[in-house]
């Protein structure tokens, strides 16, 4: 019997070859066919293997995760408390950030008796500094899990390896004040077409990694992504608008 599998979680074609390797280290796997670019594996079995043995054989830590199409379902619906704490296990590392980020922004603003205007320079350089940060530690695999989905990479591939070092120079000249119609019009374009790709695959559902936070962390594609890249965009024609 046959079967396709949702992963998530898989950047490269390392991640791949180690998926196909532990499926066919099973005794009752027959063949196995996994596909980065549709974030899936088509199985051949002699008997049935239930989702758990599957999953704790490629990831038991679930650096990937591997769902048939009931799972996702169920996961989708979701069930009161259940659904919840999925939905916050899944975007921990996102709310945390923010949540730094807008506490560190508010104290200083208020220590140093500032304006709303600093507290959004304050932000967006922490912003771009501890996203550039996550996605350099893992540089080529941030590089290929960006080119499934924003548009340019698609077309140029170095500009993965590029954009972390637009975020980090974003993130230096807020800091720094450095000329900041330039570093906001900056930030609007690159936000901007960055934030076409993510709606689009949110859009037509393709269950893809967000590559956000880079390669560290294993966060799908959602609404969450549209309204982070979204932000920066409206923070920067706020700022912009604002005289400090």
């Amino acid at each position: 019997m046959k079967h396709t599998y949702n992963i998530t979680g898989m950047t490269c074609n390392n991640c791949v070859a180690k998926i196909k390797s532990e499926l066919l280290k099973m005794p009752d796997v027959i063949s196995a066919d996994v596909s980065l670019e549709n974030k899936n594996a088509t199985i051949e079995m002699s008997k049935h293997i239930s989702i758990s043995e599957l999953q704790q054989t490629i990831s038991p830590n679930k650096k990937y995760v591997i769902t048939d199409d009931n799972t996702i379902s169920h996961l989708t619906l979701g069930e009161g408390l259940v659904g919840q704490a999925t939905w916050f296990e899944t975007y921990k590392p996102i709310l945390l950030i923010f949540f730094y980020i807008t506490l560190i922004s508010s104290a200083v603003t208020f220590n140093y008796q500032l304006n709303f205007h600093d507290w959004m320079n304050l932000f967006m350089a922490q912003f771009f500094l501890a996203f550039s940060f996550f996605k350099f530690l893992n540089l080529k695999a941030f590089a290929e899990s960006y080119s499934m989905y924003d548009i340019v990479a698609q077309k140029i591939k170095v500009y993965g390896f590029i954009y972390p070092f637009i975020e980090l120079a974003l993130g230096i000249a807020y800091l720094t004040a450095f000329n900041p119609t330039f570093t906001n019009a900056v930030t609007i374009l690159v936000m901007g077409i960055s934030s076409i790709g993510v709606i689009k695959s949110v859009f037509n559902k393709q269950k893809i990694q967000c590559a956000c936070l880079g390669a560290v962390f294993n966060l799908p594609m959602s609404t969450v992504t549209i309204i982070e890249d979204l932000l920066m965009v409206t923070m920067a024609i706020m700022a912009l608008l604002i005289k400090s």
